[in-house]
């Protein structure tokens, strides 16, 4: 018996070995196309946990790999959002973190629940103070190209599509005021035209996820953004954060890849859920790299090691 279980557990370290790799700028270079960009969000804690040493891999990383832009679906303030434009959290949980020169570089960020606990106009605004935060709206699209290979990013804003944070008028003070039935006909409408190489859609709240947060968030989200997506087979996947873990979900009767993007500084334990292809409570962020034929999501740990992959083709 004892026998056995070494040789499962040698089983268990060759196959982690196997599927954990790329922590050198030689390895990085491998994970390169044309396009590529990084998914981080839930980033904000002044720089403590795994904030600072995740930002300054993030900024050695892009020295190698050629990086568009820096994808951050919310969260990027923790705990109460900011006041105003002046707020000290914009050089605490950003400027000064976030410094290499590598990753000044344009920032396509969308508000979470803690930025809709403060003054979400203040996000907005600050798109005129800082020449890489670049949040044109609560919700919007861009296209990233290069090589003539089309990625289109849709950035949806969750908060105010789940009833909880909408209800909660001294908490999410911002929520409830802003028009759900407007963003879920963009949604469809964007969707639809969208003839780009691969389309992915953003958003800070999951539509699937195993934590311990209120089952009604994911089915707001299942019943109001996952019944659209559901619509257009060009969906190549639903990416969000929120939950602080990494998350690869896939459900029976459609090709969309759920992935939940870890916490860029603090993170949670996870378990398998329904559909689980991968999860890991370790903290990081995701390369997201396309060519004509392949698109892949690599999950990163704190380390720059490749925990997992999310890869489409065509």
């Amino acid at each position: 018996m004892k026998t056995m279980k070494r040789l499962l557990l040698a089983g268990c370290l060759i196959l982690t070995a196997a599927l954990t790799f790329a922590q050198t700028p030689a390895e990085w270079e491998k994970l390169e196309k044309d396009v590529n960009f990084y998914v981080a969000n839930d980033l904000g804690r002044n720089g403590y946990y795994d904030q600072k040493p995740i930002a300054e891999l993030m900024g050695r990383m892009a020295e190698t790999v050629g990086i568009e832009c820096v994808v951050a679906p919310g969260d990027v303030h923790h705990f109460e959002g900011v006041r105003s434009v002046n707020d000290p959290l914009w050089m605490t949980n950003y400027e000064l973190i976030y410094s290499h020169p590598e990753l000044m570089i344009p920032w396509l960020p969308s508000m979470g629940n803690h930025e809709y606990r403060g003054n979400t106009q203040a996000v907005l605004d600050y798109a005129r103070v800082s020449a890489r935060w670049d949040i044109p709206a609560r919700y919007y699209t861009q296209v990233i190209e290069d090589n003539d290979v089309t990625v289109r990013i849709v950035m949806l804003d969750t908060t105010p599509l789940i009833d909880k944070y909408r209800e909660d008028g001294e908490k999410y003070p911002d929520a409830g005021k802003q028009d759900v039935d407007a963003q879920l006909k963009w949604l469809d409408q964007t969707l639809a035209s969208a003839g780009e190489d691969w389309v992915i859609v953003l958003g800070h709240h999951p539509v699937y996820a195993d934590t311990d947060k209120s089952e009604k968030e994911r089915i707001d989200m299942q019943n109001r953004v996952n019944t659209i997506l559901l619509r257009h087979p060009n969906v190549a996947m639903y990416v969000c954060g929120h939950i602080h873990t990494f998350q690869h979900i896939r459900k029976p009767g459609t090709d969309i890849d759920y992935v939940v993007n870890s916490s860029g500084s603090l993170s949670r334990e996870v378990r398998p859920t329904d559909g689980t292809v991968f999860c890991s409570g370790k903290p990081g962020f995701s390369l997201v790299a396309a060519d004509k034929h392949t698109l892949c999501l690599y999950m990163l740990d704190k380390e720059g090691r490749v925990l997992h992959t999310v890869t489409k083709n065509k």
